[in-house]
């Protein structure tokens, strides 16, 4: 067996159900999850008919290369939605469609990271999504963990039961973004490829122009490779500011092929479609062209009823401006619930919640034994370094669920943080 499995640490999904196994929920209360980014929003319909009305093409092998329908789909999408010139997104030649983000970014490292080289690197943020990592170990690489300790003013306050957050109404000012200057420079010369998560799970902060410009241009010099994972890139607040994304900033900073630069997006956040498995890989021709090749061999064309399917969430706009409206509805009404107990600020993008407790472990299992509601530790989506682990003492809330089941966790967590 390939000895880099011993390497993988369990998934967090697996640390949370050894962490509540044994626990006793009261029954009379319904179960919420709030711990799995799946979002239970009902799918377009568009979609589900696009999909249900050409079955017929599972009577015929998939190209990896998906149709030109699909690819121009996408070009046409990216070039609408971050405001690249016409025609500088070419779908022949920098378009990939993948299935999910998931499986994209996994394979994508596999195909990048050179092992021969001494010591490859993949630099990543920490908290993370751990497919980062496993798809670093995986390629040979040994991943360095690039903390998002961010700027935090919170004050703890305790209970009994170290259920706390912190101090309602008290002041909050957290930047959640890794310091790119604090890389030691052995570490960049190392690097093949830096993972970056705008916006960022769990913090939902938003990386601007400027320090992707400080991205690209550390790939510039010492020539590495810039993953962007943006699929939470269509769910923000402020309808009038859209997130940037690493192909603008890569346009901005003179690079007009991307060149370094590669981008991920998925329709599972964006269209509500999580089991669709649907996404993309955009930017750079030099990249795509050897990752097609390489998923020549990998086999994971994707099916041509998904493709259409695809095209039409792709081509459609307003379904995604509905899917913000309900999450922006949540945020609204959970976070002066939540506020009673827990000092939190509403993300600038994405649906989750990342408040601060005394202990993220404890917190999550009393919480699902008093209360039959599931976060995450914080602690599962992150790594222990010399700084400490920065996830520890915070949990991720996923407000996935309905409107009225995400007001009624919220409830639940406040009565649970209060003692009632």
């Amino acid at each position: 067996m390939n000895p880099a499995l011993e390497k993988l640490q369990p998934y967090p999904f697996e640390r949370q159900r050894a962490l509540l196994r044994g626990a006793q929920p009261p029954g009379e209360l319904p179960h919420i999850s709030l711990s799995i980014g799946e979002p239970r929003h009902a799918p377009p319909p568009f979609v589900l008919h696009a999909l249900t009305e050409n079955l017929h093409g599972l009577g015929s092998y998939p190209q990896t290369a998906g149709t030109p329908v699909l690819r121009a789909a996408i070009a046409d999408w990216l070039t609408r939605r971050f405001g690249l010139p016409q025609g500088s997104m070419n779908p022949d030649t920098m378009v990939l469609p993948v299935n999910g983000t998931r499986e994209g970014l996994f394979a994508f490292v596999q195909c990048v990271v050179d092992p021969s080289q001494e010591r490859p690197r993949v630099v990543m943020p920490n908290p993370f999504y751990q497919i980062y990592e496993g798809a670093a170990l995986l390629a040979r690489a040994e991943p360095y963990y690039l903390s998002n300790l961010g700027r935090d003013s919170d004050l703890a306050m305790g209970d009994a039961t170290g259920a706390a957050g912190t101090s309602p109404g008290g002041s909050h000012d957290t930047t959640w973004l890794p310091d790119l200057q604090a890389v030691p420079e052995e570490v960049w010369r190392q690097c093949q490829l830096l993972f970056l998560c705008s916006p960022g799970n769990p913090t939902g902060t938003v990386a601007s122009i400027d320090y992707l410009r400080q991205a690209i241009e550390l790939a510039d010099r010492y020539d590495f490779v810039i993953a962007a994972d943006e699929c939470y890139s269509e769910i923000y607040r402020d309808e009038d500011r859209p997130p940037a994304g690493l192909l603008q900033a890569a346009l901005a900073a003179g690079h007009h092929a991307y060149e370094r630069c590669v981008v991920f997006h998925s329709l599972s956040k964006r269209s509500s479609v999580p089991g669709l498995r649907s996404g993309f890989v955009a930017g750079d021709a030099r990249l795509i062209a050897p990752f097609l090749l390489y998923r020549t061999y990998h086999g994971c064309a994707m099916p041509l009823p998904t493709q259409l399917a695809s095209v039409a969430a792709w081509n459609d706009d307003q379904h995604v401006i509905e899917n913000r409206r309900l999450y922006r509805e949540k945020f609204q009404k959970v976070l002066p619930i939540l506020r009673q107990a827990l000092t939190l600020e509403a993300p600038d993008a994405s649906f989750y919640l990342w408040p601060k407790v005394q202990n993220d472990e404890r917190f999550t299992r009393e919480l699902f034994e008093r209360k039959h509601v599931t976060v995450l530790p914080g602690s599962y989506i992150a790594r222990d370094t010399p700084q400490g682990n920065p996830g520890r003492g915070r949990v991720r809330i996923s407000l996935v669920a309905t409107v009225d089941e995400c007001v009624e966790a919220a409830q639940r967590i406040r009565d649970y943080v209060s003692g009632s």
